[in-house]
Order: structure tokens, then sequence, then C-alpha cells
């Protein structure tokens, strides 16, 4: 070790560099004497201080001088992440290449993405399309519409509950459509089909509006970074106005062509087959835009859609082939799962042999089912698939203390369901000097309304004592440089009890905090929207009233509630039932317009009596 250390100082010296100030208040440099250029160094994503004072070329002592300067005390044996170690670097005005994942195998490859393609043996793909959107706006029928079928009639309540994927041919081309359920309880997997699509069609219904779902699926077609087109659906429903819907995208930010924006909208009727040629032609020309491109001579590599398990046929893989051939017989590796392709068949129900680029299928032969968005590759032999599928194996249980983080959402949850304000946390931490700055640190976060309780403190390794003690009292164990015990890690996933580890204490701390903060009751803020006289009531049915009114000033929201003031004095406070405007039903009624409201429960109206609009904001504290 001590030939290393002089070894590691020989270097530094070659090229000293001695510690400056960048000016007032400005970030530490250093001066190199000689002044030789230094060419930018790769940075693994984590390392030691030991191991990027070797990279650096600089002395252990210069490198942790250098980090105590950014604030971050460190000994020679600690590991900091990447950001830290290139700002190490900068203060030896040394440039850094940011890491590269070095995976095992091409397990870690991006899903679907073909890395041999070439000029020379790339052809024209058909696009994959997803199509998106808010529950009942119309997305199966539409599909319906384009490729001839009926499914929507044979789907559960008329909503769909699995992905789909079929492929159409318009004057020649291929088309390949991918129908996402619109469900909220499904928005996981309406993230996995935009996460394979080349173009996402958003299905607006003209009758109304943008919705929360939608707004979902603006937020899923933007991560996967592709174009959007609009389908404005029932164009042929009562109240359908392409205007508002417009207008309500702009608010989004998704400008239409006709608002002086570049995003193509296509008003449509799916129930009527009115504006179909039209959304599909849009669809070509911005595929053609893409210039999609695939090697369809390569061993076939693709994304798995959905997968259940039949209880004659056995595992079936919905997946969709985004480069290279795949044909029965071939030996293939989906996520975690392996096996060789017994039966091929597309999205029509019919037998195939093989499938290009773009193609969606249904694979058996797998011998279980794989998660949607897992890799799909096509292999040599058999064994390769057992090595692929291991590799992957072995990299998710490197990267399971990541999405353990994912469960800090599981804990606010539970904590929320009890009435107390308390977060409790076990606390383990990696030598005894650190327990009391840790737990003092923690319980600092404290205030009026939430408090932090400190179940237990200790040093030393997390084990299985520290999870009982945390399950039992609905806690959450956070290990401050430390580590945590095989047995330990294996009973908090069946406890469900969630572990989370630190090597510095701020990121503890606001981790902390902000757990602390989620359990705060929103704030909720009554806003007046406006108000009303009524001047007729109306009989409907044997005892329903509708109260005919002219907003006086401000306006009203459907969705809005409603008080009803009678000489001064509040008599009812209800939701609204129904709105309208001559014959419409609308959603809002703006300043001098008249209309026709109900409110839930109330049926007393009188001429004279002022009608309050307003609506309940909830703010996250």
């Amino acid at each position: 070790m001590a030939q290393r250390n002089g070894q590691r100082g020989n270097r530094s010296n070659r090229g000293r560099r001695s510690s400056g100030s960048g000016g007032p208040g400005g970030p530490p440099r250093v001066v190199v004497e000689d002044h030789a250029p230094r060419s930018p160094v790769s940075l693994p994503s984590q390392s030691t201080v030991g191991e990027l004072a070797d990279i650096l070329e600089m002395t252990n002592v210069d490198t942790i001088k250098a980090l105590m300067r950014l604030g971050v005390m460190a000994t020679v044996n600690e590991t900091i992440e990447f950001e830290i170690a290139a700002k190490v670097a900068a203060s030896f005005e040394i440039g850094v290449l940011k890491p590269k994942d070095r995976e095992e195998s091409a397990a870690a490859v991006k899903v679907g993405v073909d890395e041999e393609m070439t000029d020379d043996n790339s052809v024209t793909r058909p696009p994959v399309i997803t199509v998106l959107g808010h529950v009942d706006h119309g997305k199966t029928t539409l599909l319906d519409a384009i490729r001839g079928a009926k499914v929507v009639d044979s789907e559960a309540g008329g909503i769909t509950q699995s992905i789909g994927a079929y492929q159409v041919n318009k004057d020649g081309q291929f088309l390949t459509f991918i129908d996402t359920p619109g469900h909220a309880a499904f928005t996981q997997m309406r993230a996995s089909g935009a996460q394979v699509t080349d173009i996402a069609v958003l299905v607006i219904a003209a009758d109304d509006g943008v919705m929360p779902q939608s707004l979902e699926a603006i937020d899923h077609a933007r991560a996967a970074n592709v174009p959007i087109i609009i389908a404005i659906n029932k164009m042929d429903a009562p109240g359908a106005d392409i205007d508002r819907a417009n207008a309500q995208l702009a608010e989004h930010e998704i400008i239409v062509e006709s608002y002086g924006g570049d995003t193509v909208a296509v008003p449509v009727s799916a129930l009527k087959g009115e504006g179909i040629d039209e959304l599909l032609e849009s669809l070509l020309l911005i595929s053609e835009i893409q210039e999609l491109k695939a090697n369809p001579n390569r061993p076939g590599i693709g994304v798995v859609i959905e997968s259940h398990m039949d209880r004659s046929r056995g595992a079936v893989a919905s997946v969709l082939v985004k480069s290279g051939t795949v044909r029965n017989g071939d030996n293939i590796a989906a996520g975690m799962f392996r096996g060789r392709i017994k039966s091929m068949v597309d999205g029509f129900g019919n037998v195939v042999t093989e499938a290009g680029p773009s193609t969606p299928i249904e694979v058996l032969g797998l011998n279980g089912t794989p998660a949607a968005g897992d890799q799909f590759d096509v292999v040599a032999t058999d064994r390769a698939s057992r090595d692929l599928v291991a590799a992957r194996e072995r990299q998710a249980s490197k990267r399971k203390d990541t999405r353990a983080a994912t469960t800090m959402a599981e804990v606010m949850r539970r904590v929320q369901q009890s009435d107390s304000k308390e977060l409790l946390v076990v606390i383990k931490t990696g030598n005894h000097g650190s327990i009391d700055a840790v737990q003092r640190a923690v319980e600092q976060v404290s205030n009026d309304e939430v408090q932090v309780r400190v179940l237990s403190a200790a040093s030393g390794a997390i084990n299985e004592s520290d999870i009982l003690l945390a399950s039992a009292s609905n806690a959450m164990v956070m290990g401050f440089e430390t580590m945590v015990e095989p047995g330990a890690r294996r009973q908090a996933e069946a406890e469900g009890v969630t572990i989370r580890t630190y090597d510095i204490i701020y990121n503890l701390v606001d981790e902390v905090e902000d757990a602390a903060r989620g359990l705060l009751e929103p704030e909720r803020k009554t806003v007046v929207l406006g108000h009303a006289s009524v001047l007729e009531v109306f009989t409907h049915g044997k005892r329903e009233q509708i109260a005919g009114i002219r907003v006086t000033d401000g306006m009203f929201k459907r969705s809005g509630r409603m008080r009803v003031i009678r000489n001064g004095d509040e008599i009812f406070d209800g939701a609204i039932t129904s709105m309208r405007h001559l014959k419409e039903s609308v959603r809002e009624l703006p300043n001098n317009f008249e209309g026709g409201v109900k409110i839930d429960g109330f049926h007393e109206y009188q001429t004279g009596d002022v009608l309050e609009g307003y609506e309940i904001q909830v703010i996250r504290r």
C-alpha cells in the first residue's frame, strides 16, 4: 500500500498543481505549474476517493482537500457520485467524459434499438402509432374504423383493459397501431405503450374536451419524445366544439395548426367513419418526414407490449418487432424469461411464420410471462438465451436498491391512512460516533404539525431485528454509511418495509423533510367564481326545479359548487348537476349570459335569489 501511495504521489508531482482562488466568492481553483495540457478523463458513475485520485493522477491528500472545498467530507475509501467527482476534476482544470454504463452483455441494450443499422442494410419500416387519450373518448372505436373490426363491443363495459396491436394497409403502405387503455387504472400500461411508439395519436372527444387522462397521455408522449397528432373525435355528437378543444390544448402548450402551431389536428367521427383517410394521410406524412429505418436482416429485437398465461396455450406474449426478423422456431429471450417460438399470431388472429420490423405478433413458447416494456431478443442458441436471462437477473439484482426508492410513496400512504401525523424512523449508522449527529438532524425536521420520531438509533449493519421493529411500527429504516445484511433485505421485501441508505447526511435529511411535508394536510382554499340572479323558476318533472338565471359578474363552472343566498342569508350549498345555455349543455356560463342551472338536492328557488358559484382549490403545502 505504501508503494502504491508513493507511485501516486510521483505521478502527481509530474504535473504539480497548487491551490488557488477563483476570486472572492468564486470556486476554488488550482494552478498548473508546467501548464501541461490534460486530456479529458473518463469517470465512472461511482468511485472511491482513492480511485478518483488515481484517475486524476493526484495524491489522496490533494483530492480530499478539493472535496473539502466543495463542502464534502469524505475519507479515502468512501464512495462519491459522478457529479461530485466531476466538480473535483474541474477544480484541477481537468475535463471529464460522461460515465458509460458498463453492463455485462447485450442485456444492457436500450429496449428495441437497432445498433447494427447502417445505410447499406437498412430499409424503410412502417411507423408504430400509439393511440392515447381519456376513457370513453373513442380510441378503440377509432381503431375499429381504421381496421374494419369490431373490438369495442367485446370489451368489459366498453373500456379497453389490455393492450392490442394491429397493422393496417393504407394504399400499399403499412401502419402499426397500438391501442392503449385510457382508464386511470391502467396508466402504467399506457406509459409502456408510449415508450415503443414513433407517433402518438391523442384522441380528444369534441363534446368533452381535454380531461385529466388526456393530460397524462400528453405527458407520456412527451416523455417518449415522439410527435403528437390530435384526433378530435365525436364531431357528430351534440355539443361538439372543436374550438374549445383546441383552446384547451393550447393551455397545455399543444398548439394546433389552425392556431398557428405545428401540431396536426384532424376532426374525425369514428362512428360514421369520417376523417379517417385524412388522419391516415397525416400519419404517413409524419412518418415519411421521420425517415424510419430498420435492418430486417439481423436477428429480431423488439419490445414486449403485454403478456398473460393462457390455460391451454401457456405463456402468451404480445411483442412488437422493432428491427430484424423473428421466425417460427427461433430461440428467444424476453425480459427474465426465455424459450423457443412454437407459434406466432398476428393482430388479426392469423398464424404467421415470420415477422419483420414494426410488426406486432403474439408469441407462444416462453417459460413465463415477461413484463410490459421488457426487451425481446432472438438469439442463436438455447445456451445464449440462458446466458442473456442470467445477465438480466444479475443487473436487476444490482438495481434493486434503486428500485426500492419508489416504495417511499407506499410508506407515505400507510402513514397518511393512520390519523397520527408522525413519521417513525429506525436509524443505523456505520460507526458509533455518527449516531447522535444523525438522530439530532432527523428529529429537527419535526414541527408543530408533524413529528419525526426515531424509534431506534444504533451502529452496525441493518439486520433482521431492525426490520421487525420497523414492520411492527409502520416505520422506515434509514442507514447512514452502513450496509444491509442479505437476510434483512429479504425480510424487508416480505414485510413491505422500506430501506434507504445514504452516504451524505444532507440527502438523508432532505428526504425526511420531503416525507414529513407530505404528511401535512393540503390547504383547501375557497375561490368565488361569480354571482347570478334568479330571473325565473321552471318546474321539471314532479318536484325538480330549474333556475333561470343571468350571470351578473364572474362566471359559473359546471365543475364547481353553488350557494343559494336569499335576503342576504345563505340557505343552501350544493353541487351543480346541470347547466345549460339555450338548449345546449355547457361547462361554463360567462358574465352577462343567461341560462338554466340545477343544484343537487335543492328545489325551492325564488325569483330574486342570488346564486354564488365557487370552487375549492387544494394546495399542497
